[in-house]
Order: C-alpha cells, then structure tokens, then sequence
C-alpha cells in the first residue's frame, strides 16, 4: 500500500510477516558484517566511504555506520540495530560488536518463538532473564589490577601486544582518577607521553611573551595567578595586582581575556624586563567554561573576578591572586605545576566522579573526563602514529575502543573474556519462563561466533571461566590467560541488545520512505 503525505514523500506500508521478514533481512547483512570482526581471529572489514576511499577498520560500530542498505525496511532493521551498537559506544565505549550478535542472536530466536508464545510474555521474559544475567555478572566482577589492565587494552585493540601494553602502563601510571587521551603523532611511531601537572588548551598568545626561545615555551617559576572571566578593558583596573607583583619582584600568570589596549601594555613593559608575565584565555566553553575555571581557581586558591556577578575590576587587590609551582605556555596549551591538594580539590574530584557516572551524552562525558584530568593533574596521551592514512585511521580506531575499555575495566571490573562470562551465566542460570529461555540460549552467541571466526568447533567448557583461547586453540582459565572484558562493557552490550529487540519484537507494520528513480 502507498500514499503521499503533506510533504509529497511516497510511503510505503508492510505489514506482519513480511514485514518481520523484510525486517530480519536487514538484521542479518549487517549482522553478518559487523559479527565477522569479533575476537582475536575477527577479520577486518574493508568499505567505501562518502568519498569512494577506501577504508579498512575491525571496529564493529564504524563497520555498522558503513552499512546503508538499498531496500527501505532491510535498511530500517538494519538502522535499528546500529541503535544498540551507538549506545553501548556512547555509554561504555566499546562492546559494540558484542551488542550487535546479542541483538541478532535474540530477535533469532525469539521470532521463531512467537507461534508457541504470546510477544508480551516473551517480552517479559527475556527482560528478567537480562535482569539475572545482569546480577550474575556483578557478582561475577574482579578488580582490575597490575597487568589485567594491559590484557583488557591488548584484547581491544584487537590483540596488539604493542598498543595494548602502551594503553595499560599510561592507565597504570595516571590512575583509576586520571585521563587517557588518543591524539595523532607527527611521525609514523606510537608513543605514550605524560602530562606532569595541571593541563588546559590555553595556547600562546604572542611570541613576545616567550621566556625560552630554544623549545618557544613562556616559562614562569613560582608566578602569583590572576583569573578574571569577564574582559580586562585597560591597565588601570588591575594596576593594584600589577604594582604588587612588581613590588614583590613575582612573576604573575593572568588567565583572562584581556583586550588590545592592556595587552599591548603588558607586551611592552614584559619585552622592557619591567614584569615577567603570561597572559592565557581563559579555559572551556560554552556550557562547560565556567565550571572550568572555578576548577583552576580551587587548583591555584586564587579568587574568580566576574564582573557579571558584581565584582567590580577596580576594586580588586593582591588577596585575589593564587599561586602556582610553575607554568608552562607553548602553541597547545598552558601545563601548570600546583601545590599540594586541599580539601576542596578533593570534593571538586569526587563531584565530577559522580556526574561522569551518570552523564550518557559523549559530548559532556569529555567535557567532564577532561575536567577531571585537570584537577588529578594526570595526563596520559596516546600518540597514534601510521605509515598510512589508511592504517592511522583503522589504528586510532583500535587504539579509541581500547582506551574506553580500559577505563570501563578500572571502573566496574572485568570477567572471564571470549564470550566466556556470558556462557558461564547461561548454564548457571535456570529458566522460569520461555522468554527467560531465549534469553540465555541467546548470550551464548558471542562466545560462539568468536570460535566460528577462528574456523573452529564450538565446544562448550564445563569449568566455569574456562574457555578456548583462539590463538593457541587450547583450553584455558580465561581470567588466568589474561583474556579478559570490562564488565561494564558487557553488561552495556546486553542491556542495549535487549532494549532494541523487545521494541522490533513488538512491530507489526513498518512504514518506510519509497525509493523513487
């Protein structure tokens, strides 16, 4: 059936099994691409971009964006799908691959039981058999420690020994607290380097203002630090902080945005050897500005000046300023050594703990994560480098998932890898119900298709953690072997999984746009 609505957009409906099979049919091409990448034997997927270049990648949610069928209803199963991988790569980062065969493995099984079974009842059965597999999984949950962190990071980026051991010593080095950044290098090497002290993206402003000229660093030893979030119009406003700073022979690090005039004030009286000073703009944007710069504030113990709030500029004196160990300028950003943490450092730190624990929106996930690498004052950056721009972009992909993964395994924990954990739930867990049935025949599914892609027999371990280790084909304690997934990632896969099947379990008609010629 067809019609045009208001917009003049031909419609197309189908209804009941052919629209469940149409449906399926998008389920399974996109499946059957994504799936073929999981495990230490996935093999890599090679795709056109928007462009025509091609690109090679083995990670499952970049693979799944690919994927655009020709067919309306295959191509909106197929979308519905790519739903449950996003949000598992928004919320944990990785597990994407895993997301997409649960989902494919449950809507399987569970259309081929609904001649025998009421939807509804289905429905609830494979929520509370998520909901026990969920609980299994808690319990089943280990620490991470020493060298788990290396073993979560090698087996998300696809068992790179290399890039995996470069992941978890940064992990071990920067702590449960700090951030690992991925950023690409200037040469075809990959390397990790450490941030010591406080980091933010205020860049210099002018050459003038450099005190090495060798490395084009401004360099301030022990400076006072001045921070204003509304403009410094001219001198006179804060002529009281300078006359201190001079008068006390300090060097003084103003974080604000000052204007032409008194910028090129402190320019020249700086290039005289009348003040040793630095000026950056402020840290952070938009929604995010503010909080960032109170946290350089708690960081320094110097007072905010916002003219916005009613602080008067002229009014202001040496009791506003902070201190800091040392600051450090060049053209990326503006590093500063601070003094010892206070109680107020501490609270700061564990509020954005907490609103990093709750926040799902990838864009203020960053904002928060870089946030709290500035209060811990610990940096690591990956520095992805590639003799390609083809082997970069699938290298910073592994290197993006591995990152994720790790920082998922520090926060919740990590349990028996290679589908291994899920398995162990399904022959632990007894069935109430068919839906509950489904479920745990279901989460075999990864375990299954990662032996399926080393060419082997799937043969199922008796020994709870025990498992096949593909690269050796032997049988083993996966947690012993170090073939280990964050729980936070599988738990993720599952809960997204579940979400998409039981809203396309529910479907009886599907109305999807007409290609027209």
């Amino acid at each position: 059936m067809e019609f045009n609505n208001s917009s003049d957009i031909v419609k197309t409906l189908t209804f009941g099994s052919e629209a469940k099979k149409e449906i399926m049919q998008g389920v399974e091409k996109l499946s059957n691409a994504v799936k073929s990448t999981l495990g230490a034997s996935g093999k890599c997927v090679i795709y056109e971009d928007a462009t025509g270049k091609p690109v090679i990648t083995k990670d499952g949610v970049t693979v799944a964006e690919s994927v655009v069928l020709l067919h309306p209803v295959e191509n909106i199963g197929a979308t519905l799908i790519k739903e449950a991988a996003n949000n598992t790569v928004k919320e944990a980062g990785d597990g994407t691959t895993t997301a997409t065969v649960l989902a494919h493995s449950l809507l399987v099984k569970a259309n081929n039981a609904l001649h025998e079974e009421e939807i509804r009842n289905i429905k609830e059965g494979i929520a509370s058999g998520a909901e026990k597999v969920m609980a299994y999984l808690n319990k089943a949950s280990i620490p991470v420690e020493g060298e788990m962190l290396r073993s979560v990071a090698t087996i998300s980026c696809n068992n790179d020994t290399e890039l995996g051991t470069k992941i978890g010593e940064a992990y071990q080095k920067v702590g449960k607290d700090g951030v690992v950044l991925m950023e690409e290098s200037e040469t075809n090497e990959t390397y990790v380097e450490f941030v010591e002290g406080v980091q933010f993206d205020s860049k210099l402003k002018s050459p003038h203002l450099v005190t090495d000229k060798d490395k084009n660093l401004a360099v301030l030893e022990e400076p006072s630090v001045l921070i204003v979030s509304s403009p410094i119009p001219n001198i006179r406003r804060i002529q009281n902080v300078l006359e201190h700073v001079i008068k006390n022979k300090n060097s003084l690090l103003i974080v604000a945005d000052v204007e032409q005039q008194p910028f090129a004030t402190l320019l020249a009286n700086k290039v005289k050897g009348n003040i040793k000073v630095n000026i950056v703009d402020p840290p952070g944007f938009g929604p995010t500005r503010t909080e960032t710069i109170e946290d350089l504030a708690i960081l320094t113990g110097a007072t905010v000046i916002n003219e916005e709030l009613g602080d008067d500029l002229d009014l202001i004196d040496p009791s506003v300023l902070g201190s800091a160990v040392k600051a450090v300028t060049d053209s990326k950003g503006t590093v500063l050594q601070v003094y010892a943490e206070n109680e107020l450092l501490e609270e700061r730190i564990e509020n954005v703990n907490n609103r990093l624990q709750e926040e799902t929106n990838p864009f203020f996930r960053k904002k928060l994560e870089q946030r709290l690498s500035m209060l811990t004052g610990s940096v690591g950056i990956i520095r992805v480098g590639a003799d390609s721009k083809v082997e970069l972009k699938e290298k910073k992909d592994r290197v993006e998932d591995a990152i994720y993964a790790t920082k998922a395994a520090y926060k919740e924990g990590i349990v028996a890898g290679g589908g291994v954990a899920l398995l162990n739930a399904s022959k632990l867990i007894k069935p109430k119900s068919k839906g509950e049935e489904i479920l745990l025949d279901s989460i075999k599914a990864p375990y299954e298709t990662i032996l399926e892609n080393a060419n082997m027999d799937v043969v199922y371990p008796q020994t709870k953690n025990k498992g096949i280790d593909v690269k050796t084909g032997k049988d083993v304690n996966m947690i012993k072997a170090g073939i280990i997934d964050p729980v936070l990632v599988t738990k993720t896969a599952l809960k997204n999984a579940v979400s998409v099947v039981n809203t396309i379990i529910s479907a009886d008609c599907v109305i999807s746009n007409k290609r027209l010629a």
